[in-house]
């Protein structure tokens, strides 16, 4: 590595603390933080900050392809879970005896259950709201995707705006009061003014301010209402910091820092509603059998087991639950027999880790693949010997980016293969929000699965758990799904560690790549995965150090890299170069960053709601995904972006929110996304915010050219060797183990 010779110091500009929205705060609060609270940044885009301000109901426009597919795939998800709830008759499966905390919640879930009155709260279980099914005809070609219905009515809104500008909250908030709450909204806010929590970016303090004013003298810190909304607040923000459920202990010690007198009263109370779900899962056994004489083994026999209480919302458990039912369909199936045996052991002969791919994949309806950039090359030779068998296949990526790179691979792959498959008859690749909307893809068959044989999802460690149990329940019987990415990367954005937790439940063959990224920058990343920051040799300054002082002198020595010596020195033009930071807020975060880089870059007034033509944008059509565009103009409309999918308008109401300024971004949202050069800055304040995911996923952005602008000293290192990945609690390998044989 060398040190840049091209930049020249300037004076240290004032350097400012790193904010941190709401959302990261309550995380932090429940010991649930994600990686400097960007997997939240990524979620909620604004978090508190967009407390008082209104996010109205997105309208799908023919252009809008990206959005509108999202959207689908969200109420498509949404009416599965109304299915899966009404389909649940049964008890929850409860553990074996528990005392204390652990039992009075046990005993509250199986009042529920059985429909007594509990010992401490009378109760009635409310059944489910009937819900009319909208999954459209299965169809086998993509069809255009219509507006996302529900928004609420005006009068609904108008009613609700009386209701908040009483307790003197933000009458913009109404929009999204009444979409959260629904009929009767109004009424409802009246009776339980916490009910505000509801709402993204409010927080507990601001919604006790509210419930003051509408309540007066009965409003109360021990209100069983205001410890109910707390609760279930809390488990939002721990599925922010990509949390399936928490522990009872876990959420008992936050509800108390929140102020809520009695936690296992509130905790009572929202099950009891069921507002939440309580679930009791068995430790590990021991990994040797311990020895016991049979009066011992007697005497166990009749003694408790120890379990996890967990505390969670219903969204989540269905899909967690949702997710292992289809995994384990994967794992214990036959794959459907295409293609001769003969076939798949020629197509298995190939060399190293590419034929230990296809020998997997032909006897197995689930495999795991493991590996960096070089790795694909993998996945698009097994691609190409399914199609060649006449199979159906199909790969889908995290990003439009990472679609198109992988379809210029599989292009290159058949060009060189004289035997490969000719154009149009071999493998295609979609994104996977738009393969499971219909937007892109083989669309459905008539029994509504997607039309295909072989699907390979790469960047698989982004898959949440909703989007990935919607991806299982997709398949066709017979199908073979291969989940492929790096393990080293940040997890998703939204709750889960889908991938993650496959890999640690060994249930599926796992093929790990031996293909190892070339160049000095594949060198750096490929320690840094091991946990060794090291030297490497870049003779072309492939790599380049820049150490600086201060956040002020951090945004300078970006500026310059970006806009001369990056493109002087080492020919990558400023619009193909990316700068990556730990955070939004702070001296150098991406606020300011994108404030210089406009400034110098493509200056002008901003008259579009801050932006004007050229402007680089990061364009967010749904929580925790960011599309990479340009702003072309505006009109009554909307704000008009250039994006990989196409021309994308977005209603002037929703560009505060859903737009950002990109030419900086945090690392979850270059996730699933490279440049030719990318530009990592790690100012001094954000030290605290660094892991060994974090740099790596930074890092590894980069195709040809590295910069680091270095002014964190120690903690570079220190992080790259010390900190791992924050745990995330999730309930999938507990699922999974009763699912999968013995010997698997």
């Amino acid at each position: 590595m060398s040190t840049d010779p091209e930049t020249t110091e300037t004076s240290p500009a004032e350097d400012t603390e790193v904010t941190r929205d709401a959302v990261t705060d309550a995380a932090e609060d429940t010991g649930t933080g994600t990686e400097a609270g960007e997997g939240a940044e990524a979620t909620t885009a604004e978090g508190s900050e967009a407390a008082g301000e209104a996010t109205t109901e997105l309208a799908a426009t023919p252009e809008l392809s990206e959005a509108a597919a999202e959207l689908l795939a969200q109420r498509l998800e949404r009416e599965r879970i109304e299915r899966r709830k009404a389909e649940k008759a049964g008890p929850i499966a409860a553990g074996t005896k528990l005392s204390g905390t652990a039992a009075d919640l046990l005993a509250a879930v199986r009042a529920v259950e059985s429909g007594e009155k509990p010992v401490a709260t009378a109760f009635a279980t409310p059944e489910p709201a009937p819900r009319p099914s909208a999954t459209p005809e299965a169809v086998r070609r993509p069809q255009p995707v219509a507006a996302e219905p529900g928004a609420p009515a005006g009068e609904t809104v108008a009613t609700v705006r009386r209701v908040l500008a009483e307790g003197g909250a933000p009458e913009t908030l109404a929009a999204q009061v009444a979409a959260a709450l629904g009929e009767g909204a109004d009424d409802r806010l009246r009776e339980d003014p916490w009910q505000l929590l509801r709402v993204a970016g409010v927080r507990p303090e601001q919604a006790d301010g509210f419930a003051r004013a509408l309540l007066g003298a009965e409003c109360a810190p021990d209100d069983e209402r205001r410890g109910r909304s707390v609760t279930g607040w809390l488990l939002e923000q721990a599925a922010l910091a990509g949390h399936t459920a928490l522990e009872a202990s876990a959420l008992t010690a936050a509800l108390a820092k929140q102020g809520v007198p009695d936690p296992d009263a509130a905790t009572q109370s929202a099950i009891a509603e069921g507002e939440v779900l309580v679930f009791q899962d068995a430790l590990d056994e021991p990994a040797v059998p311990v020895q016991r004489t049979d009066d011992e083994a007697e005497a166990e026999e009749g003694a408790e087991r120890p379990v996890r209480v967990l505390i969670g919302l219903e969204r989540y458990a269905l899909a967690e639950e949702s997710l292992a039912d289809g995994l384990a369909k994967l794992i214990n199936s036959v794959p459907k027999e295409d293609g001769s045996a003969a076939e798949w052991e020629q197509a298995g002969a190939a060399k190293g880790s590419t034929g230990e791919l296809i020998r997997a994949v032909a006897g197995h309806g689930l495999v795991l693949h493991t590996g960096g950039e070089a790795s694909h090359e993998e996945p698009a030779a097994l691609l190409h010997a399914a199609a060649g068998f006449g199979l159906r296949a199909w790969a889908a990526a995290y990003t439009p980016v990472g679609r198109d790179r992988f379809a210029e691979l599989l292009t290159r792959s058949a060009e060189a293969d004289a035997e490969g498959a000719g154009p149009g008859d071999g493998p295609q690749v979609a994104t996977v929000a738009g393969l499971l909307a219909g937007a892109e893809g083989p669309g459905r068959d008539t029994d509504g699965a997607l039309d295909l044989d072989l699907l390979v999802v790469l960047d698989a460690p982004q898959l949440d758990v909703e989007t990935a149990a919607l991806l299982t329940e997709s398949l066709p019987d017979g199908a073979r799904l291969v989940l492929a990415g790096d393990p080293a990367v940040l997890w998703s954005a939204g709750p889960g560690r889908v991938f993650a937790d496959l890999l640690a439940a060994r249930a599926c063959p796992h093929v790990v790549s031996r293909r190892p990224d070339l160049g000095p920058v594949g060198e750096l990343v490929s320690g840094i995965g091991i946990g060794e920051l090291n030297q490497v040799e870049a003779p072309g300054k492939e790599v380049v150090i820049v150490p600086v002082r201060d956040a002020g002198e951090a945004v300078h020595r970006t500026v310059q890299l970006v806009a001369d010596s990056v493109p002087r020195v080492i020919g990558v033009p400023a619009e193909q170069t990316a700068v990556i930071t730990p955070g939004h807020g702070g001296a150098a975060g991406t606020r300011a960053l994108n404030v210089a880089l406009k400034e110098r870059l493509n200056p002008g007034p901003g008259r579009f709601g801050g932006f004007d033509p050229g402007d680089r944008v990061a364009y967010s059509p749904a929580p925790g995904r960011t599309v990479s565009g340009r702003v072309l103009t505006a009109d009554a409309k909307g704000l008009h972006l250039d994006c990989p999918d196409g021309l994308v308008v977005v209603p002037k109401e929703r560009v505060e929110q859903s737009v950002r300024h990109g030419w900086a971004l945090t690392a979850h949202q270059a996730v699933g996304a490279r440049w030719p050069a990318v530009v990592v800055v790690l100012p001094g304040d954000a030290a605290q915010a660094l892991s060994r995911p974090w740099v790596y996923t930074a890092f590894s952005r980069a195709d040809r050219h590295l910069s680091v602008v270095h002014g964190v000293d120690q903690a570079l290192p220190r992080a790259v060797a010390e900190v791992p990945a924050k745990p995330r609690t999730t309930r999938l390998p507990v699922l999974l183990r009763p699912q999968v044989p013995v010997g698997s």
